[in-house]
């Protein structure tokens, strides 16, 4: 059985998440008290008890999903789990990629924190609110969504953002291009094309000046190398080395996020098993989607923590 541990990203969060994890484990309410401190604020009182528009502000919405699936993680290391023995790869969707790089042993907790908080309040302010939009394309493969994008662009900008299953393609743009994305989508066969209830225009070129400032600040912070290889989203390839991972979130922010393609490398690479860590299941559903022979495991909650922790007694990794 070889393992990959996947962390989900922004769409996951909702009002309550990984509070009855932080009252079963003292490892897991240790890293929401760390995310309050590093960012100065009760980010917590904001998840457990907030308001869900509040949480959803993408530079409440980053470091929060950060903080539910360490504080899983964690959780998962009070039962005995080490992610050196127990998984071949880590990888993350958009943000989760701070949540995978943590649970490896490359990024302290507490930056992660504070780069997540600066990557939403940066990406937030590229565009101005109203000027972005993001579209999902449904029944459509990335080359037909490519093809969609580059023909609504006329002239502004509208790309493939989040290549997430065989089935599943976000674009993402100015907003007239990605509506008009929507309705060629559909004269081309999509199933449904859908604009998406985001803040701004994620993984694209209009997140310019968020990736210079993610650059600045990915130079101001430690980063070593992972435990266990980092499966890039901007390569869908594997990494290992700390110079790469900084070049490669940065470069994350304005690129496509290739997650059909990195469960295909995973699996290519001998991954029999994904387990998602943190908020939701969206991802071990892309996954089912990408590759049906794949198992997935959802683990957020104290009992999915016992179930998988069992799992592992009697299905040793093989890494």
């Amino acid at each position: 059985m070889t393992r990959a541990f996947v962390f989900p990203g922004q769409g996951a969060q909702s009002i309550g998440m990984g509070r009855d994890l932080a009252l079963a484990y003292p490892a897991a309410m240790q890293v929401f008290e760390a995310v309050d401190e590093a960012l100065g604020e009760a980010l917590s009182t904001t998840i457990w008890q907030g308001d869900a528009d509040e949480l959803t502000l993408t530079r409440n919405a980053q470091p929060a999903l950060m903080a539910t699936s360490l504080a899983a993680f964690r959780a998962l290391e009070a039962e005995g789990l080490d992610v050196a023995r127990d998984a071949a790869f880590v990888a993350g969707h958009s943000l989760g990629e701070y949540s995978a790089l943590v649970a490896a042993g490359a990024i302290d907790l507490g930056d992660a924190a504070r780069l997540l908080r600066i990557r939403g309040d940066a990406m937030q302010n590229a565009v101005p609110v109203g000027e972005g939009a993001m579209a999902a394309l449904l029944g459509l493969d990335f080359e037909a969504a490519q093809a969609v994008a580059e023909a609504a662009a006329e002239g502004q900008v509208c790309e493939a953002a989040n290549d997430n299953d065989p089935g599943q393609v976000v674009v993402s743009g100015h907003k007239d291009a990605v509506e008009r994305a929507t309705r060629i989508a559909k004269e081309r066969g999509a199933k449904r094309a859908m604009l998406l209830p985001v803040s701004a225009p994620f993984h694209c070129r209009l997140m310019a000046p968020a990736a210079d400032r993610m650059a600045e600040a990915l130079g101001e912070v430690a980063i070593s190398d992972p435990a266990v290889p980092l499966i890039a989203n901007v390569t869908a390839a594997p990494v290992q080395s700390a110079g790469d991972i900084s070049q490669l979130l940065v470069e994350q922010v304005t690129g496509s996020v290739r997650w059909r393609e990195s469960v295909e490398r995973m699996a290519r690479e001998g991954v029999t098993e994904i387990w998602e860590i943190g908020a939701g299941k969206a991802l071990s559903g892309m996954v089912r989607r990408i590759d049906k022979t794949l198992g997935t495991r959802a683990v957020g909650t104290p009992e999915q923590v016992v179930e998988a922790i069992n799992s592992l007694k009697e299905r040793p990794a093989d890494v």
